[in-house]
């Protein structure tokens, strides 16, 4: 599977009257946004901010952030079984908007972690003090329950970032970077010489505001499989990580995993990049035995020297 990831340089977020992309800066319509956003009925109202790298500001409570991506060219589209339909990912072309990203913030349960600091120390621990923020605060309907308040923050923040997105897609990008994969015996084939490596990732899959979803699917309700890396790089793995900062692994992390990017870098030179297995982080004795014996099964059945 090989995937062409175009990057289209973001140094600016400004609102105007047109959404667009103009000389490295993103201009974002607040009025045909907020039409978008709104029409779940479940949000009263929806207020923007921008922040930018070294302003004097704090940005709480964080609860995704997601990278603004558009699939150009080839099959399926960003974040499937959830946006778009429940076709594989991963090869074609996609368009990154680099040095934008989108911000939901929210008060799902009480007022819980999740700071980006654009300045001062703080900015020091998040990648996000590097990245051009469109911040989204959602303010809900009365009597909204928490489980569909960070549902509909969820699928806000999704929407916002396909929205910009699209602004991408006729775009001649800045840089392509191509990744690619090929299936298990034509690797072995390639590089017979190299160690076969494959990344076993553990997603958060503990109940509810502790949640990681693969292809729309809960992934506590599914168990231990393998993926191609790319998929991850259209958005096959989101976000539903609304608690302590600790647990957060946002949508954005997943779309640049730099363990993946890591490991691409090194295939072919030091490591024969196999592919990569999803497992599930359940709390029940039963559920992490059977996550880890599928685990190590799908190790050995791809032939792996090290995960």
């Amino acid at each position: 599977m090989k995937l062409d990831l175009g990057y289209i340089t973001i140094n600016d977020i400004q609102f105007g009257t047109a959404s667009k992309v103009e000389n490295t800066t993103l201009y974002v319509n607040k009025d045909e946004l907020t039409a978008l956003l709104l029409k779940d009925k479940r949000f009263n109202s929806v207020e923007f901010d921008i922040a930018r790298p070294g302003e004097s500001v704090r940005i709480t409570p964080v609860k995704d952030v997601i990278e603004p991506r558009v699939k150009a060219e080839g099959p399926g589209g960003m974040f499937p079984g959830v946006l778009s339909a429940v076709d594989t990912v991963g090869s074609g072309i996609t368009h990154v908007l680099r040095g934008a990203a989108v911000v939901t913030c929210g008060k799902v349960v009480g007022f819980q972690e999740g700071i980006i600091d654009m300045t001062g120390v703080g900015a020091d621990y998040t990648p996000f003090s590097q990245t051009c923020n469109l911040v989204l605060t959602f303010n809900p309907v009365d009597g909204t329950p928490p489980h569909d308040y960070e549902h509909a923050l969820r699928m806000a923040g999704l929407k916002a970032a396909a929205y910009l997105g699209e602004l991408g897609k006729g775009l001649e990008p800045n840089e392509t970077v191509t990744y690619e994969t090929l299936p298990i015996t034509e690797s072995i084939k390639k590089y017979p010489e190299l160690p076969k490596v494959g990344y076993v990732q553990m997603l958060q899959s503990q109940g509810l505001l502790h949640d990681t979803y693969v292809y729309g699917v809960d992934m506590k309700q599914s168990i231990t499989t393998i993926i191609n890396p790319t998929e991850i790089f259209d958005g096959a793995i989101i976000s539903g990580n609304c608690v302590s900062a600790c647990d957060k692994n946002t949508t954005y992390h997943h779309q640049n995993n730099p363990v993946i990017t890591d490991l691409f870098e090194e295939h072919g030179k030091t490591l024969n990049f196999m592919g990569m297995i999803i497992t599930n982080e359940n709390v029940y004795l039963a559920d992490k035995q059977r996550s880890s014996d599928w685990t190590a099964k799908l190790c050995e059945f791809m032939g792996l020297d090290g995960e």
